[in-house]
């Protein structure tokens, strides 16, 4: 069963989903929210919380369980995406070095685009 909570922050209502073991999706404002039960859980209420000292400029990194849907390409981009520190950039092209995939900058970016859980998982 899949759960989600939505709250009100300073980037407008979002949504935090779990799958009873981890985070699974972050809903941004505008993002379409389908087949979930709404329910506020105590990892959906930690990763809430996490969140909200992040927006305020209280945490730099996240203490979460994090299990995002995609496929393994996807899943060592967005790992790797984790790597990055705190309010540092990188490019898709230093992303796909860093993968072992150096020719694969586009996927790179679409993998970033596909992203399930954005801010938990940075974007580059």
């Amino acid at each position: 069963m899949q759960y989600i909570y939505l709250y009100h922050t300073k980037i407008g209502r979002i949504g935090i989903a779990e799958n009873g073991a981890s985070i699974t999706h972050l809903f941004l404002p505008g993002d379409e929210i389908k087949d979930f039960q709404i329910q506020e859980t105590e990892l959906i209420q930690q990763a809430a919380a996490e969140l909200m000292e992040y927006l305020d400029g209280r945490r730099r990194e996240f203490n979460l369980p994090l299990q995002p849907d995609g496929t393994k390409f996807m899943k060592m981009v967005w790992k790797e995406l984790c790597n990055i520190p705190y309010g540092k950039v990188c490019t898709y092209q230093e992303i796909a070095k860093r993968i072992g995939r150096p020719n694969a900058c586009r996927a790179v970016g679409l993998a970033n685009h596909r992203n399930p859980i954005p801010i938990f998982i940075p974007f580059s």
